[in-house]
């Protein structure tokens, strides 16, 4: 077994995962049955890991001005498209297309994590974040979720903080 595989297999064996543990960075993985009948993978896993709403971050994909970026904001509210457009000097955003967002990033919906993304997208994360010491990601599969500082994961994705959800 190659070191990847092991640090793979150790870390949850996502490319988020994997991405964090060559950084050094401290995270904490958490693992919940998905019920694909749930309305919402965000409020599902704020519930399954009995997390505030405001502390688990949702990662939507937008296209601004023709450009892909990513937002993470908290499933407890929405994204503003304009604060999003604007945080990136751009003038418009609107959702980017589903299939689109998927092979962007080499994730499924509902499990598109900000981090280990196969192409490096503009990345906002929304500054309500800062106000937690740690907050809960998606690792990039339905039912696993990161926990880890606002700060490394604006470090580890070149993000910039704005305030772009909307209660």
């Amino acid at each position: 077994m190659s070191k990847k595989s092991k640090k793979q297999q150790q870390s949850g064996g996502t490319p988020a995962t994997v991405a964090l543990t060559g950084a050094g960075v401290d995270f904490t993985v958490h693992s919940y049955e998905h019920d694909p009948s749930h309305p919402s993978y965000g409020e599902e896993a704020a519930e399954a890991m009995g997390v505030s709403p405001d502390r688990v971050f949702k990662t939507l994909v937008a296209d601004v001005d023709g450009a892909l970026v990513v937002a993470v904001v908290p499933v407890a509210g929405s994204l503003d498209l304009k604060a999003l457009a604007s945080a990136v000097g751009g003038k418009r955003a609107a959702m980017a297309d589903p299939t689109l967002a998927e092979r962007t990033t080499g994730y499924v919906r509902g499990g598109i994590s900000p981090l280990g993304q196969r192409k490096k997208l503009r990345t906002v994360l929304d500054a309500s974040a800062r106000s937690h010491d740690t907050i809960c990601v998606s690792a990039g599969r339905r039912g696993l979720e990161i926990e880890l500082s606002p700060e490394a994961l604006l470090e580890l994705t070149e993000a910039v903080s704005a305030p772009i959800g909307r209660a």
